[in-house]
């Protein structure tokens, strides 16, 4: 998983930032709200932990354009607004949950576990969707409880847009993730791997974006996903 910490406090960004990467998590740590909004133009990420007082302006501001623009992301708001006023207003411009300072670490990253299962149907172990089954420890897939064998290549490009459900997975991306090398847009290794990953899972999963990327959606799309 990658988080988006937004905080501009250097003690608590730093705690908060090791505590997450003491679990594996991939963390990128921003203080304010421009830097902010230029790595989620760049780059993509699982959820977001969001300040609400920064220097350059209220984190509220960029929650409604994460609601405008990516519905499914998640967002954990960390403030020390602890009015049930505040609370409420957070919560109803898009936050999916609202943690009050000081909080303990510990709290915090089970609220991450707990938002990254109910977004993203993953429980630690495994991801379910719509009768596709991804097993992490084993790395076993399955589809409608067939057993499917996947390249370590396709295995890496299906948890990366399992662990994306609903959101556009660009090329650059899952090129960096699952090629050697994270071989370039110039060669077409990614689409031969999405080609033979597609023939093995089975139609209706994976959806091209066309000039962007992939994405496999919680709900099946009527007509031929691979349009």
């Amino acid at each position: 998983m990658k988080i988006l910490l937004i905080e501009d406090d250097l003690d608590l960004g730093n705690g908060v930032r090791i505590a997450l990467s003491d679990q594996g998590i991939d963390v990128v740590w921003v203080r304010q709200l421009d830097d902010a909004a230029r790595h989620l133009d760049s780059d993509t990420c699982d959820l977001v932990l969001l300040d609400l007082a920064l220097p350059d302006g209220d984190g509220l501001h960029l929650l409604s354009r994460l609601r405008r623009e990516r519905l499914a992301m998640p967002v954990i708001i960390l403030s020390a607004r602890d009015s049930v006023e505040d609370r409420l207003r957070g919560l109803d411009s898009g936050a999916d949950d609202y943690l009050v300072k000081p909080f303990v670490l510990a709290e915090l990253l089970s609220r991450v576990r707990a938002l990254a299962r109910r977004s993203f149907g993953f429980d630690g172990e495994t991801m379910e969707l719509r009768g596709l089954s991804l097993h992490a420890p084993t790395r076993r897939v399955s589809v409608q409880g067939r057993p499917v064998e996947l390249t370590a290549s396709e295995y890496t490009l299906l948890k990366t847009l399992l662990m994306r459900t609903d959101r556009v997975v660009t090329r650059r991306i899952l090129e960096e993730q699952a090629l050697p090398g994270g071989q370039s847009n110039a060669s077409n290794t990614l689409d031969v791997h999405m080609t033979n990953l597609r023939r093995k899972i089975g139609d209706g999963y994976i959806r091209t974006v066309r000039g962007v990327g992939y994405v496999i959606d919680q709900q099946a799309e009527s007509g031929n996903a691979k349009k």
